[in-house]
C-alpha cells in the first residue's frame, strides 16, 4: 500500500519545503509554519538540501515543532510518484529554483500549495510564478515579521 492509498493518513501532515540555506529569514519562517501546521493539527515534515536540514536541527533540537525532516530530492521523487502527499505545502523561495520546486509541488499534489517568497527579488521572482497557488510575498532579509504577519493571514492563522 502506498502512502497516498492510505488516504487521510498521508494528508495529516504538512510540507514546508526549504531553499539554499544562505537565507537568513529561513529557519525562522520554517519554525513559524511548523508551529502553525502542529497548531492545525498537521506533522510538519521539512525537506531540504543537508545543510538547510541542519541549520533547521540546531534550531529545534528536541523537534518541538518539527516533525520528520527529509532530503529535497527524495521529497520530490516521492510527490512526482505518488507516494506521498501533503495536506498543505508551503514552498520558501528565495531564488529562482524556489519557483520551479514550488511549480512541480502544484503539479503533482491534491494537496493546498503556499508560496512564501522572501528576499531582495522577492518582486521579481513572485513574478516568475505563472500557476495556481497562494503567495505569500516580502522583501524581508531579516525582518520575517512581514512574513509571518502574511503567512499567519493566508492561513487564518491570525484569527
Amino acid at each position: 500500500m502506498t502512502e497516498m492509498e492510505k488516504g487521510s493518513e498521508g494528508q495529516k501532515e504538512g510540507l514546508i519545503m526549504l531553499g539554499c540555506p544562505e537565507a537568513a529569514a529561513q529557519v525562522s519562517v520554517a519554525l513559524h509554519i511548523a508551529h502553525g501546521l502542529r497548531k492545525m493539527g498537521l506533522v510538519p515534515v521539512v525537506a531540504g538540501n543537508p545543510s538547510a536540514r541542519s541549520l533547521v536541527a540546531m534550531a529545534d533540537p528536541d523537534r518541538h515543532y518539527v516533525g520528520e525532516m527529509v532530503d529535497l530530492d527524495a521529497c520530490i521523487e516521492a510527490l512526482v510518484t505518488h507516494e506521498q502527499d501533503y495536506a498543505v505545502s508551503f514552498v520558501l523561495i528565495h531564488r529562482e529554483s524556489g519557483v520551479s520546486y514550488a511549480g512541480t509541488v502544484g503539479s503533482v499534489s491534491t494537496g493546498r500549495l503556499v508560496a512564501v517568497v522572501f528576499g531582495k527579488e522577492a518582486g521579481e521572482l513572485a513574478g516568475l510564478i505563472d500557476f495556481p497557488c497562494e503567495r505569500v510575498v516580502a522583501k524581508a532579509v531579516h525582518n520575517v515579521l512581514p512574513l509571518s504577519k502574511d503567512i499567519d493571514r493566508v492561513m487564518g492563522w491570525d484569527a
